[in-house]
Parts: C-alpha cells; sequence; structure tokens
C-alpha cells in the first residue's frame, strides 16, 4: 500500500467518522424519548439526505426502525425505491428487517458502529448484507465509534434497569 492508499484510508475513516457522529446525534434524539437509542443517517454524495431514529415505542410500530425511517426519507429525496449511490450509517447493527431492506434498497455501503451478538444480520447472527445468494450485497465497515455507538446503548439499558428497581 503506497502513501496515496494510506491518505486516501485516513481521509475515508475521517468521513465515516464524521457521518457516524450524525447517526448518534439522532440515537440521543431516541434515548430522549425514552427509545432504544439506535440513529441512522443515509450520505449521497458526502452529504446527508436522510435521517432517522428508533421510534417503534412512541409510533406503536414495528417498522419504525431508524433504518427504515432513513430509508424511506432517502427514497422521497431521491425519488427512486433504488438507493444505489447511497451509504448508511447505523449505530447498531440492523435486525432481519431492516437488513433485508437494505439489500432491496440495493444500498451499496453500510457503516456501523456497534454489533449485536444478541440479534444482528449483518455478521452476528446471520449475514443478510452479503449473502451471495442475494442478487446484491453490501460493503460493510464495522466498528466505526464502536465505544461511543455501544456506550449509548448501555447507559440507556441501565438507566432502564434502574427505573424498573424503583418502580418495584
Amino acid at each position: 500500500m503506497g502513501l496515496f492508499d494510506r491518505i486516501d484510508e485516513m481521509r475515508d475513516a475521517k468521513r465515516d467518522e464524521k457521518f457516524m457522529r450524525q447517526a448518534l446525534k439522532q440515537a440521543e434524539k431516541a434515548y430522549k424519548l425514552k427509545e432504544v437509542p439506535i440513529g441512522c443517517v443515509i450520505v449521497q454524495d458526502d452529504r446527508v439526505i436522510a435521517r432517522g431514529y428508533n421510534r417503534r415505542n412512541t409510533d406503536k410500530s414495528v417498522l419504525m426502525h431508524a433504518e427504515l425511517t432513513a430509508m424511506k426519507k432517502a427514497c422521497k429525496k431521491v425519488k427512486d425505491w433504488r438507493l444505489e449511490d447511497c451509504t448508511m450509517y447505523i449505530t447498531l447493527e440492523p435486525c432481519q428487517m431492516c437488513a433485508g431492506a437494505i439489500v432491496q434498497a440495493r444500498i451499496p455501503r453500510v457503516v456501523i458502529g456497534s454489533m449485536n451478538p444478541k440479534a444482528g444480520c449483518a455478521g452476528s447472527v446471520l449475514n443478510i448484507l452479503q449473502m451471495e445468494q442475494f442478487n446484491h450485497q453490501c460493503e460493510v465497515e464495522r466498528g466505526v465509534l464502536q465505544e461511543e455507538c455501544s456506550e449509548i446503548l448501555t447507559n440507556f439499558f441501565r438507566e432502564l434497569r434502574e427505573e424498573k428497581k424503583k418502580t418495584r
């Protein structure tokens, strides 16, 4: 690997961190609603075109995952169901529903903050995003701002457990 390759790699890493921080801001919105703090942004041409955060309890809908909300907004923005020239930044590894939707939308690159060993479908339990049997596979970057993405979830669930203890 030459010098220019390393410079490009460092530039890409900085870009990924920048957009993951924006996804974390979306997760904070969910946190304030007492929702599991998961955030997502979709980027096209180095610009955020859509944002989403978890709202399942608030909206009483299983479909209100951060990724699905962001994809719906992005599709409206680009006026197509295909998001072929976009990158998704998500603070937590997607579930099977969201991973399937990502593949269906033809998103070429997905950047994940924290992995989800109990329910993740981008490499933990399954890897729907990179199944050769499907007509589309995603490039996946894992562990971007992993510590920050994990910390917001850890804090949320710790506070939830403490609240439950108080109400008993």
